[in-house]
């Protein structure tokens, strides 16, 4: 099968992509995110408080193949590592890998209970299928063994062994599975689901992760020429005036708390930080603009859209000794770890 795995794909609460923020692709795993969720304008997650929930299926999922357009099935476990080998390097902690594999167990059961409840037709009655710009990447155990290689053994043995650890729990909030949105690494702080994409989530808010400064690659440079940037953005905004002096083409207008660019003019339109971050294929929507002769050079800062948990932070958590259960409290506050 040949597929395009997203690299920290957003666990998302519907499988609609938001418009102006395209999936950033990667074979291998601690990328970008660019799959995000459509929220409701209302959150219906209120509440906060511990509830027992019906134990979660063991039931194989279903995953189509959308290249034979043949549905199979996955046992729970099998995804599990599957998506933890996709989505997080085998040399992260111990207690960051089981942290992963509780978010995606908790995205795949968020996923199919949507999908029990109000079925996507193309999906041809399966649970998500192999399209990473919609769903959560995921590795076939034949998969693994190629992308892995002589570090099969090695890595796929302590993948394992860490999500077996915590395969009986998902995370949960007023009983339902959270929306366990993670992504590579903050610009210091996590951003909230309000900021990010316009609709509150009680469990999606700014949490600390200043571990994230010292991960690598945290602040990167775009240089484009005044030619490459005025094509990028008339291509992406049709119909844009830029002007001639290309120190007005860009400007940062509002910044979150957290870093992330809320608001940005471009030539005389007014665009969201996403938007441009789309349209220019950056890092992050955390960024500054300078100009640099003929150049114009944006720094990013952090790598993905910055809400939920920070991948680099969970490991840095890990190393100074946090547990999963720690790691998965400061990144989704008021949440609860409930078995089967």
């Amino acid at each position: 099968m040949k597929k395009h795995f997203a690299a920290a794909a957003l666990l998302i609460l519907s499988v609609t992509v938001f418009p102006a923020l395209p999936a950033v692709m990667g074979k291998g795993p601690a990328k970008g995110v660019g799959v995000v969720p459509v929220l409701p304008v209302k959150s219906p997650l209120t509440s906060g408080k511990a509830v027992d929930i019906p134990s979660f299926s063991d039931k194989p999922y279903k995953v189509l193949d959308t290249e034979s357009g043949q549905v199979m099935e996955v046992s729970v476990r099998d995804y599990v590592i599957g998506a933890v080998c996709a989505e997080m390097p085998a040399s992260f902690g111990e207690e960051a890998l089981k942290a992963q594999a509780v978010a995606a167990h908790t995205y795949a059961e968020r996923q199919r209970l949507r999908e029990s409840e109000s079925p996507t037709p193309e999906l041809m009655g399966a649970d998500f299928s192999d399209d990473t710009s919609k769903y959560q990447g995921f590795f076939t155990k034949e998969e693994i063994k190629e992308r892995f290689g002589d570090r099969f053994k090695r890595d796929y043995g302590k993948i394992s062994a860490a999500a077996d650890e915590v395969l009986p729990y998902i995370l949960t909030y007023d009983g339902a599975p959270i929306i366990a949105a993670f992504h590579s690494m903050s610009a210091g702080f996590t951003e909230s689901a309000e900021n990010a994409w316009g609709s509150p989530v009680d469990y999606l808010v700014e949490v600390d992760s200043r571990s994230d400064l010292t991960a690598p690659k945290f602040r990167e440079d775009k240089r484009l020429t005044a030619e490459e940037l005025k094509t990028a953005l008339e291509t992406a905004f049709e119909g844009v005036s830029l002007g001639d002096n290309k120190e007005d083409w860009l400007k940062v207008l509002t910044v979150s708390g957290s870093g992330t660019v809320l608001e940005v003019s471009v030539g005389d339109r007014t665009v969201t930080g996403n938007q441009l971050r789309t349209a220019l294929d950056l890092r992050s929507a955390a960024f500054d603009v300078r100009c640099e002769g003929d150049e114009i050079i944006i720094t990013t800062k952090g790598f993905g859209h910055g809400v939920g948990m920070s991948q680099y932070g969970a490991d840095a958590m890990a190393s100074e000794g946090h547990s999963w259960q720690e790691i998965l409290a400061h990144y989704y506050p008021n949440c609860t770890v409930s078995g089967s």
